[in-house]
Order: C-alpha cells, then structure tokens, then sequence
C-alpha cells in the first residue's frame, strides 16, 4: 500500500530522467470533470487554474463524466486534452485497442471503497450467492475487476454468474428497478445506491482485496505530450498540489463534491470521516510502476484485458 505523497508542487518536479527541453504549442488545456475526484474539487475550489495562470495557461473543464472511459475517448477523439484521473484499467485496455495515449499521472486514493452490492431482502448475502444471478459492471473498469477478484477469492465459476455491461447512468436504475441483481461501482455512486436502494455490501475492496489492483490515472495522447512538455508538467504538478490539500482538507473537499453530487449530509459527514487520502505518484516512479505492471498482468490473465501491456511502453517523457 501506498503512503507517501509527492509533496513537490513545481513543474520541475514531475520532470524523467534525462528529460528533453521543455516546450508548449498551447496556452489552452481541456481537462475532463466528474462528479467525484480530485478534477472535481480542483474545478470547484479554483486554485488549480489559478495555479496554471500564472504560467499564463487557461483552464478549460469538460464534462461532466460518469466514468473513465469515456473521458479517454473524449481525448483520443481531441475533443479534450486530459482524461479525468480515473481507472487504470480501462485506459489499459484502450491502450490494448490502439489508443496513442501515455500515461502523465497516478493516484491511489485511500481508503478503496469499490463494493459490489445487494439489494437488503435479495437473498444474496455473499458472493457464492451470485451463482445464478445477474451482476451489472462497467466493461474493463472497477466494476469488472472487482467481480473477477470476488468470484475467484470465493471459488464461484463464473460462467455461472450473468454479468452486464453497463455504465454508471444506466447501472443504478437497473439495481434500483431489479433488473440487475448485483452492481459492482465506486464512490460516490456505491454509496448513494446503497442508501437510495436500501442495498448492503458483499466485497469491498479495501477489506476484502488483497493487493490492489486498479489505480487513478491521467492520460494524455502522446503526440500532444510530445508538443507540450512544459503544460503537461504544469498540471501534473497542480493536480499534486490539489491532491495535498484534498488529503488535509476532508470536510472542505468532501463539502464540494457533496454540492455538485447532490446527496445528503449523513453521507457526506461518512465521507469526512474516511479522512481520503489522495498519494500521486509520477511516471517514473518505478516502485508504483512494478505494482502497476503487477496488476496489468493479473489482468490480463483472467481476460478483463485482452491481451498483455507492457506499462513502461506507455508513459509520459516531459
């Protein structure tokens, strides 16, 4: 598990080893937005983009996202410039699928709070009661993983368990309405579900998780790292910046992401009591690489990726 934080803030402290000179066609960045994270509390406090003015680039928030992978097709597609700090393994298997995406930043948020969840008079009151059952996921993201790693830790074939692929927007009316029978997601989501559709846990990831497995990521298209090495240090330190005032600042943080997801003050206050911790780790941060790459490979072997990824094939050189 990971501890430490990346406590330098200035661009040159996200700079490789044998670095090129810097550069920057664009005095514009389009970063993706949704409702939770570090782009969230970033776009609401304004001390990011203040943070970027004064190396006179101007901030464009797109969004809002419900996950991922669709802020990566956003960038592949060039319609922004940043994915939005969201799962590993998505962008992996985007990567897998011939995405020139490299990868500018981590996180591992703490504590890891993805659940996957039963209805409370379902009957289903562990994983082996999934046998038979239909289980939302979102495709190659948490979700997935989270599934595979229960139903493999409990011993379930999974040829026996139906499972879904739908994206948040969509996953929660279908546990709420029973269509689905399970529904494996993140917070915010797992919790307003839980809470909303009277729901209880089966797998949390933190408590019944061995390793980790999935990260928060930044993703950027290589050849717009390649013209831009100065932005792209620029707000790999900024989002370092807000990380540490995110992980010292709970109620304020948990504060803002409560008024733009639009919950109650009882989750919000279990929020701040999580105290969140958000640990950004760089791209040749080698120690976090091998358990990425670890990760990666476990991946690949159960099938949620496709195929193998060599990680180190796709960072960001800045």
């Amino acid at each position: 598990m990971y501890r430490r934080s990346l406590l330098a803030t200035g661009a040159a402290a996200v700079l490789a080893p044998g670095a090129k000179a810097a550069s920057r066609e664009t005095d514009t960045v389009r970063l993706t937005w949704g409702f939770g994270g570090l782009p969230l509390i970033a776009k609401e406090r304004g001390e990011f983009a203040k943070a970027l003015a004064k190396d006179n680039i101007r901030v464009q928030w797109i969004g809002p996202f419900p996950n991922h992978a669709p802020t990566i097709q956003a960038v592949v597609g060039g319609s922004a410039d940043f994915s939005f700090g969201g799962s590993t393994t998505p962008a992996l298997a985007a990567i897998l699928a011939g995405s020139p995406l490299v990868f500018t930043l981590f996180a591992v948020v703490e504590p890891r709070t993805t659940a996957i969840i039963a209805r409370d008079g379902s009957g289903i009151n562990s994983v082996s009661d999934l046998a038979g059952k239909t289980v939302a996921v979102n495709r190659s993201g948490l979700g997935e993983f989270i599934l595979v790693a229960a139903l493999e830790k409990y011993h379930v074939d999974r040829s026996k368990v139906k499972v879904v692929y739908l994206n948040p927007p969509e996953a929660a009316p279908a546990f709420g309405s029973g269509q689905v029978d399970a529904w494996a997601m993140w917070s915010p989501g797992v919790d307003l579900a839980r809470t909303q559709y009277k729901g209880h846990d089966i797998f949390l990831e933190g408590r019944d998780l061995e390793f980790q497995i999935d990260f928060n990521s930044w993703l950027t298209r290589k050849d717009f790292a390649d013209r831009n090495r100065d932005l792209v240090a620029a707000v790999n330190a900024a989002f370092t910046t807000e990380a540490e005032w995110a992980s010292t600042h709970p109620k304020e943080a948990e504060t803002i992401a409560q008024v733009q997801g639009h919950y109650d003050d009882a989750i919000r206050d279990m929020f701040i009591s999580w105290k969140r911790q958000y640990h950004i780790h760089r791209a040749d941060d080698q120690a976090f690489l091998s358990e990425l790459q670890r990760a990666a490979d476990w991946l690949s072997a159960r099938k949620v990726l496709p195929d193998k990824v060599h990680v180190a094939d796709h960072l960001v050189s800045v």
